[in-house]
């Protein structure tokens, strides 16, 4: 099943379980897969940024694809990120043999200019080879790279492979508008726009033209409906689902291991995980942050009723 510019809906991130003790939990991997499947996803990335990709070695990135690939039908996206062209050309072959739909890829902090960061993309492309699809990531609050629409469509017009587009800038509407613009009049074929950021702006993004979200958040369930509810027109639903989530949305969406800990933290309150301990180097919630969490997911629950959380 290939990745294509035609996919819509909800492609969550999904994070890497770990034991207490740094060994990767295939268990707790499975029951999250199964899980998203259960929510209704359209597809599915693992070894992103948030899934501590970085910290894997390749034997273990190889048995987390083929794992969920063997249990996920829908498309799945794999994280191929890395220093070199050589080491992300290996990872995207042996993903797409195992049964991935296509690949993502993010930018080097090294690059600085427009030039840079298109001949990056194109060098990329030839690496991984014309039949692998790929999702270009725009996360320039991660990556320190910036990338002007118009960079993104040298990148699409130069790169037949490229059908996603992974939107994170911040503040990025009116890039979403952009681009939808360039389509609109013929200067950039059509590409899959799906946001991230944790659905921080999802409501927004989907009026200015995004085809729905690919974004880890501990209630996927949410970012699904919201994607329907908006795709369907109804504006106010969309939204008073969208707010309901949004204090405990932000408190997630924290930078870095902090955030991730908190999303890890309510997956295992969810009971989809065994634990929510991170690869080191890494972060944990102190009592503080583990109160403050339970807090804001209780006011979800009063209006969400998927959020009420299991017994601690």
């Amino acid at each position: 099943m290939s990745l294509t510019s035609a996919i819509k809906g909800v492609i969550p991130i999904s994070p890497t379980p770990f034991h207490a003790d740094g060994r990767v939990d295939m268990d707790s991997m499975a029951k999250l897969t199964d899980h998203f499947a259960a929510c209704g996803v359209d597809g599915i990335t693992i070894l992103g940024q948030l899934g501590e990709a970085p910290k894997l070695e390749f034997s273990e990135a190889r048995a987390i694809v083929e794992l969920v690939a063997k249990r996920f039908k829908a498309p799945i996206v794999v994280g191929v990120s890395a220093p070199g062209f050589a080491a992300m050309r290996s990872l995207a072959r042996e993903a797409m043999e195992l049964g991935a739909s296509g690949v993502m890829i993010g930018p080097p902090n090294t690059l600085r200019t427009d030039d840079q960061i298109v001949g990056y993309y194109r060098q990329a492309a030839e690496a991984i080879g014309p039949d692998v699809p790929f999702v270009l990531q725009d996360y320039p609050l991660t990556f320190s790279v910036v990338m002007t629409p118009n960079v993104i469509r040298r990148i699409v017009t130069e790169n037949a492979s490229c059908v996603v587009l992974k939107h994170e800038d911040w503040p990025g509407l009116d890039k979403i508008t952009a681009l939808r613009g360039f389509e609109a009049d013929g200067a950039m074929r059509h590409i899959a726009i799906l946001t991230g950021n944790g659905g921080l702006f999802l409501d927004f993004e989907m009026e200015r033209g995004a085809d729905g979200a690919n974004t880890g958040y501990a209630f996927p369930e949410m970012l699904v409906d919201v994607v329907k509810l908006s795709a369907a027109g109804r504006r106010d639903d969309a939204h008073d689902l969208f707010d309901a989530h949004l204090p405990y949305l932000r408190y997630e969406q924290q930078q870095g291991p902090l955030g991730l800990a908190v999303r890890k933290y309510v997956y295992m309150r969810r009971g989809l995980i065994a634990c929510d301990a991170q690869r080191k180097p890494g972060a944990t919630l102190n009592a503080a942050a583990k109160g403050e969490v339970e807090y804001l997911i209780s006011r979800i629950a009063r209006a969400d009723r998927r959020a009420v959380l299991k017994a601690a």
